[in-house]
């Protein structure tokens, strides 16, 4: 019998382990998602053996500034613990750095804890779950994250009438829906329920914008649609197996910008208002990972204080990066005589490209994350107030379609320019507001890469 030498392992061809940066927003929905994030979802990607460095954002952009300072060798994704704002700043802070194109390419993922969240619930949606909310679909996010399958995913250019650019992968709203995302802003601590609230409010007193919608249809969206998904052993999802608890710390801090950016934001501060810090006992939440450092953690009343100052600060211009807008002509020029144009009344105009408008809202059940297409929805002046709630109401299911409401008009296009034809009135992205005015957009397909867990491709019919 002959007995051969083992061969000497090389570190350096062992497989890593996965290395991902986490950005918590500390008043995301109500305002819990530092507790979930302690008794959630740190636990299940330390048992999963995920190094991480986490970092609980302080103000407005913070996160934006954040991912344009790393070294994109260090990670391997960054995730949002938040809804889908902060997902917003943190596409177009990639999109801002001189090497955009390696950096856009970054495996982005999020795990809901906000008020809407809406790619979330795409996300889970895709992945073959049934529809959740709460901590239900955090779970299931959780397990999707720690599988770790990237899929392309379209992001959609937005430009608005000053010229200025951003990066989109949920929506642009007009009218109802932009209305009741930004005026429920003040029912936030009610989490999700806010927009139902704010629904009701908008509801009683429906308003009607006059606008010109034109955009480039798409004549060949005919693709067959799985509907129904079914959870197999085959690899398509496997349980989450349970294994010896194996604590990592993650030593792949963030560049020396990070402290320059701390040092310049704390130094009109007394240091008699510095946040205290206790060390934490082994074997707590905050000790799952020694590199969650003091200074990437602030007072709840301080977050509290940036978000009710928020409105008072000036807009910040960002110079965008990205590929050319190919199909839609200059703001100020005519549009091609191959688009479709619509002038009327709207209660609301809505293009979208997920599945999901929130957790509970869905809202274009064919959308895939690639498939290159902007869902354009609208519902024109004349519709009752019982037939818009029942249109509401049909769509947590995502039977709206079904209903053949002559007011409501789905049309899948590349691109499309809405200019308002009302004095006043809101325009969101991502449901963040932005300036008043005309505004245009054109997809951009599989520009980014999605965590999703799944790697099941759901095709389209529209």
């Amino acid at each position: 019998m002959f007995f051969y030498p083992l061969p000497d392992f090389v570190p350096g061809l062992l497989p890593r382990t996965r290395r991902l940066l986490l950005l918590l927003n500390p008043c995301g929905g109500r305002g819990n998602s530092l507790q979930q994030c302690h008794s959630h979802i740190l636990p299940m990607i330390t048992e999963a053996d995920i190094s991480y460095n986490l970092i609980q954002t302080e103000r407005q952009n913070h996160a934006r500034e954040l991912v344009q300072a790393i070294s994109l060798e260090e990670w391997d994704g960054i995730v949002v613990i938040s809804g889908d704002g902060l997902l917003y700043e943190v596409i177009n802070g990639l999109m801002e750095r001189s090497d955009w194109e390696d950096a856009i390419k970054m495996p982005i993922g999020i795990l809901p804890c906000g008020s809407g969240n809406a790619l979330a619930g795409a996300i889970n949606y895709n992945a073959g779950f049934e529809q959740a909310m709460g901590s239900e679909l955090l779970l299931n996010c959780i397990l999707l994250l720690c599988r770790g399958t990237v899929m392309p995913m379209d992001l959609v250019s937005v430009t608005t009438c000053s010229g200025i650019r951003s990066f989109s992968f949920l929506s642009v709203a007009w009218g109802f829906i932009s209305d009741v995302d930004i005026e429920s802003e003040k029912y936030r601590h009610m989490g999700s329920a806010r927009f139902t609230v704010g629904t009701m409010v908008r509801v009683a007193s429906l308003r009607t914008y006059k606008g010109r919608l034109s955009y480039l249809p798409v004549l060949d969206a005919h693709r067959p649609i799985c509907r129904s998904i079914t959870l197999a052993p085959n690899g398509s999802l496997v349980p989450f197996q349970r294994s010896q608890l194996h604590r990592t710390v993650s030593d792949m801090g963030l560049c020396e910008e990070r402290n320059v950016m701390y040092k310049r934001s704390s130094a009109s501060l007394d240091t008699n208002e510095l946040p205290s810090f206790e060390t934490p006992s082994p074997g707590s939440p905050t000790a799952l990972n020694s590199s969650s450092f003091p200074f990437d953690s602030v007072s709840d009343s301080s977050q509290q204080d940036s978000t009710l100052h928020r409105e008072m600060e000036p807009t910040i211009h960002h110079q965008v990066n990205g590929p050319k807008d190919d199909l839609v002509p200059a703001l100020e020029q005519p549009i091609p005589k191959t688009w479709v144009t619509v002038e009327e009344d709207f209660v609301l105009v809505l293009a979208i490209y997920q599945s999901h408008l929130g957790a509970d809202l869905f809202t274009a059940p064919f959308s895939c994350f690639n498939d290159g297409l902007i869902h354009l929805f609208f519902v024109k002046a004349g519709i009752s107030r019982a037939a818009l709630v029942r249109l509401f109401l049909a769509m947590e299911k995502g039977n709206h379609i079904e209903m053949e409401c002559p007011y409501l008009v789905h049309v899948p296009v590349r691109a499309f320019r809405l200019e308002p034809l009302t004095r006043k009135g809101i325009i969101t992205v991502d449901g963040e507001r932005v300036e008043y005015g005309p505004v245009q957009a054109q997809v951009h397909n599989g520009l980014s890469n999605l965590i999703t867990g799944s790697n099941r491709v759901r095709m389209a019919s529209v």
